[in-house]
């Protein structure tokens, strides 16, 4: 199977905060902003593998900031990396101001999703070649992020996690 590039599963979507999406302080409401990474996010694993994919986790999302109401909101995810049947994706969420244009990133999230055939079993997924400095540290932490939730599931000895190793011992490996 022919790996594939980042660039390949670039997804972006955007929206306008309407009334009905916000919460009681005009605030575009955490959980209308969860739904639009989840959908964008498999987008983004669709486009790397050519397949159905499922949600398997959200394994980190950070509002670093609120989104007021009229605010402009453009999501963008990729793969970050790929492994045999699942997938990493970023999702990085900008918002722009409607009167100014100005646009800056002010949340994240990280989703783990698994390619499944028809009868809803994992199915081999292409790897990825990251090609930037911002890939390639994607694609480096990945591992480690699986690595701390393969050990937190009790499916890895903490002993075996090589890449998290590395992060705090020097030259022991």
């Amino acid at each position: 199977m022919k790996s594939k590039t980042a660039k390949e599963s670039i997804s972006i979507t955007t929206y306008v905060v309407l009334p009905n999406d916000t919460n009681p302080l005009g605030n575009l409401f955490g959980g209308q902003l969860l739904a639009w990474m989840d959908v964008i996010a498999s987008v983004s694993a669709h486009r790397h593998c050519k397949r159905v994919v499922v949600t398997a986790s959200v394994n980190n999302v950070s509002f670093k900031r609120p989104i007021p109401e009229s605010s402009i909101v453009t999501l963008e995810a990729k793969v970050s990396r790929a492994f045999s049947s699942s997938m990493e994706v970023f999702v990085d969420v900008f918002v722009e101001d409607p009167v100014t244009g100005v646009r800056e990133k002010c949340n994240q999230a990280i989703y783990t999703f698994v390619a499944v055939d028809q009868n809803g079993g994992p199915i081999q997924v292409p790897e990825l070649s990251p090609e930037t400095e911002e890939e390639i540290e994607r694609f480096h932490g990945a591992m480690r992020r699986r690595e701390l939730n393969l050990i937190l599931a009790g499916k890895m000895k903490p002993s075996e996690a090589v890449e998290i190793k590395k992060l705090f011992l020097d030259d022991a490996l």
